[in-house]
Order: C-alpha cells, then sequence, then structure tokens
C-alpha cells in the first residue's frame, strides 16, 4: 500500500512508558527513588513524553491487578518534580480509572498528556474520559488494545470515533504480541490513510518481533512509536527503547534522543531494579502464536498447577475463544474445561486396552 506520509528524514515521537508499562515486571513496585532517578534519566536523554503509574494505568492499583507500592497521585508528583521539558503523561482504561477519583486528582499532579485504552471494538467508552480532558487542556491520544483480533477496516472505524473525541493521536497496541510485520504495515497503513491526526503503534516482544515490528509502523507512516527501557513490561516485555532508537536512527529517521544516556538508563538504574531478565519463555511465545493477553500468563500457570493441565494449552484455547482482558476468570473454567476433556480421553484409553 502507497501511503500519504514520507516519514524519512521526519522527527518521530517515541514515547518512553517505562514509569508505566514496566511496573508489571516488578509488581507494580516502583519506589519513589526509582521513579525520581529514572524521571532524571528521561529528561535528560531527551524523552518528550513519558508514562507515569500502575501498569494498568490510574485506578487500577488493586487486589486483582496488584496494588502498586505507591498511589497514582504519589508517582506522578514524585516524577513531575525532575521533569522540566519532558511532558508527564499517564495512561487510563475506562473502568478501572474514573474521571472524579483518579483523572482529576492526576490533572492536580501536574498531568499534561492522557492516553486512554479499550479494547479495539469500544472506542465509545472512551469519549467521556477523553473529552474531560481535552477540555482541562490535556494533550490526549486514543489506544485500541488487542487490535490483532479485528480487520484493519473495523480498527479505521473505531479510530475515527477516537479522531472525533479530539484526540492528537490513535496508537494500536499489540497487546499479545501476536503481529507479524505485514500485518502491522496492513493495519498501521490504513489508519494512516483514513486518519486526519497522528499514528502510533505500541508492540509486544512474545514472537520477538517488537523492534521489528515498531520499524515497520514506522514505514508505514506511523509517527508515535511506544517503548520501555530495556524492553521492561509484562510477560516478554516491550519495545526495547534504546535498541529501537538505535535501529530507526541507523535507517535515517530522527528522535532527537540522546542514545548513551538512553543506554546508561537502561543499564544503571533499569536492569538493578529488575528481579530477573526479560526473556521469551514458553508461556510467553505461546501467548503471542495464541494470540491472547500477555497478563494472562501468570494466571494460566497457576490454573494449571491446580487443574494438572499443561497452561500452554490454557493459553490456546483462550485464543480459541477470543478471551480478553478483563476475562481471567473464565482461565478457570477453561483449565476444568481441559482437565475434564483430558480424564476422558484417559477413561477412553483404559476402556479401549480392555477391549
Amino acid at each position: 500500500m502507497q501511503n500519504k506520509n514520507n516519514t524519512s528524514g521526519k522527527k518521530l515521537l517515541v514515547v518512553d512508558s517505562t514509569l508505566r508499562d514496566g511496573s508489571h515486571a516488578i509488581a507494580h513496585q516502583f519506589s519513589k527513588e526509582h521513579i525520581k532517578d529514572y524521571a532524571r534519566g528521561a529528561e535528560k536523554a531527551g524523552i518528550e513524553l513519558l508514562i507515569v503509574g500502575h501498569g494498568n494505568g490510574l485506578g487500577a492499583s488493586s487486589i486483582q491487578l496488584g496494588k502498586s507500592l505507591l498511589s497514582d497521585k504519589e508517582m506522578l508528583m514524585t516524577a513531575k518534580k525532575e521533569l522540566k521539558n519532558t511532558k508527564l503523561g499517564a495512561f487510563l482504561i475506562p473502568g478501572f480509572g474514573t474521571i472524579t477519583d483518579d483523572l482529576d486528582p492526576a490533572i492536580e499532579a501536574g498531568l499534561e498528556t492522557l492516553m486512554v485504552a479499550t479494547h479495539c471494538t469500544e472506542a465509545n467508552v472512551t469519549k467521556e474520559h477523553l473529552l474531560h480532558a481535552k477540555k482541562k487542556e490535556l494533550t490526549t491520544y486514543g489506544v485500541l488494545m488487542m487490535s490483532h483480533m479485528i480487520s484493519s477496516k473495523e480498527l479505521l472505524a473505531q479510530a475515527l470515533l477516537m479522531q472525533a473525541y479530539g484526540v492528537k493521536g490513535v496508537l494500536l497496541m499489540d497487546s499479545a504480541g501476536a503481529y507479524l510485520p505485514e500485518d502491522v504495515t496492513e493495519k498501521v497503513g490504513i489508519l494512516v490513510n483514513g486518519l486526519s491526526v497522528e499514528v502510533g503503534f505500541h508492540a509486544h516482544n512474545n514472537l520477538s518481533l517488537a523492534v521489528m515490528n515498531s520499524v515497520a509502523a514506522v514505514e508505514a507512516g506511523a509517527t508515535i512509536i511506544d517503548t520501555t527501557s530495556r524492553g521492561m513490561g509484562a510477560g516478554a516485555g516491550n519495545c526495547q527503547l534504546e535498541v529501537f532508537v538505535a535501529v530507526i536512527e541507523k535507517m535515517g529517521f530522527k528522535t532527537g534522543l540522546d542514545l548513551y544516556t538512553l543506554m546508561d538508563n537502561s543499564d544503571k538504574i533499569i536492569a538493578p531494579i529488575m528481579t530477573k531478565p526479560q526473556v521469551i519463555d514458553g508461556i510467553g511465545l505461546t501467548s503471542g502464536l495464541a494470540g491472547v493477553f500477555s497478563g494472562f500468563g501468570r494466571h494460566a500457570v497457576k490454573a494449571g498447577k491446580r487443574f494438572d493441565v499443561d497452561p500452554r494449552d490454557i493459553l490456546v484455547e483462550l485464543g480459541k475463544r477470543e478471551i480478553i482482558a478483563g476475562q481471567e476468570g473464565i482461565i478457570i473454567d477453561v483449565a476444568l474445561y481441559l482437565k475434564n476433556k483430558k480424564n476422558v480421553k484417559n477413561k477412553n484409553a483404559e476402556i479401549e486396552a480392555l477391549i
């Protein structure tokens, strides 16, 4: 597809979500010192937009999703004190975050940019939050999660709704890490040609394609790429900030970022915080192949042990059923279904052996 934007030489907005999405990798336990140190590093590197908060966004700290060490307001205020040129951003999923209890206090804490995300078929539920943020003079972006689950034309229809709500841009999120580069090219390209606002992409690394897919997004006309330092994030992690910048600048695109400082932030600040290296294990790989939300992995492992079934089979079955984030309760049902199926199979084998 011929896209309408020639991005060669155009400066990209590389969003840094380390202090948001990265918190999944440490059970949302960023301390004030962690936030201070990293915010300073982001400022020094020239990051334009730093997203801060619980991994699932404003208002998401809970027993079910994981309790943050600090409140949303504490995290935002701590980061804000270290930022001069870097804009402070937050992420919100309607249903977890509310306007009165979560968004307005975040604005009071110095919030400047808001990303409002929802499942790819439900853009309409972002309207109230986006319009409120716009009224409060925040820069706004819409995010369509699990975007691999619907067609390009359907994604465009949803993105057009967000455009009508006044967003500066719409990002496609590959929540399951299921995209191949050609998928990115097609879907980003259709949005670039069908929208009058900017288009962005947020990659997950389940198939070890996060950087490649992000590059494909840029080549298709995207001007916003969401990343994390060291690829820090849930499951297999995200597009690795410093690697993406190195690759895209080698290709001739501009980011305006200091690569050495990004490397230092990764090696000296983030690496000591991480409890384990960001790797693609069997669960993460299966999530990507099955096209299910990476956050299901730990729940599938737990259910697999409880019911003596392979957690990879649970993920595959979840993919067949097109289960999405927020439907975690179905994981137990699937585990029971697989256990019963296995028991029936074993029973039939015993009967056949007797015959």
